[in-house]
């Protein structure tokens, strides 16, 4: 099993919306990320894509409690903080990463993560339903 986390697919959101690489740097992985995630399915890899995806409202709210918590302060880092203020860029970024990314061979799976608990079962009870 190889599990990526989101930094995978950095390139198609945070490097874009922060400006980290090039127009066409995004366009190259828009064109090698389904190649290569086509090779690992045609290899035998069973490739499974899931988007946890949390409305604005509960991320804001998140935000404010790790900024209000001591104990949970330390999951902010400045680039957090810059990104909530780039909420509709990274949500225009997303669409265009599954407009490109989003392959008959390996779909992405939208799994609303609003209620964490909730998300976390859906996501096991789904991807065990898709195993052999």
């Amino acid at each position: 099993m190889c599990l990526f986390d989101r930094s995978w697919y950095n390139r198609a959101g945070v490097e874009r919306v922060m400006g980290f690489c090039s127009a066409e740097e995004v366009e190259e992985y828009y064109r090698s990320c389904p190649e290569f995630e086509r090779m690992l399915v045609r290899s035998g890899i069973i490739l499974i894509k899931y988007w946890l995806s949390v409305s604005d409202d509960v991320q804001e709210k998140r935000f404010q409690e790790r900024m209000d918590d001591p104990r949970k302060r330390w999951k902010l880092s400045p680039m957090d903080l810059e990104a909530r203020v780039r909420w509709v860029e990274y949500s225009h970024a997303k669409d265009d990463m599954f407009r490109h990314t989003d392959i008959k061979q390996a779909p992405w799976y939208v799994v609303d993560a609003d209620d964490k608990r909730r998300a976390r079962l859906n996501c096991i009870h789904h991807l065990l339903s898709l195993l052999p």
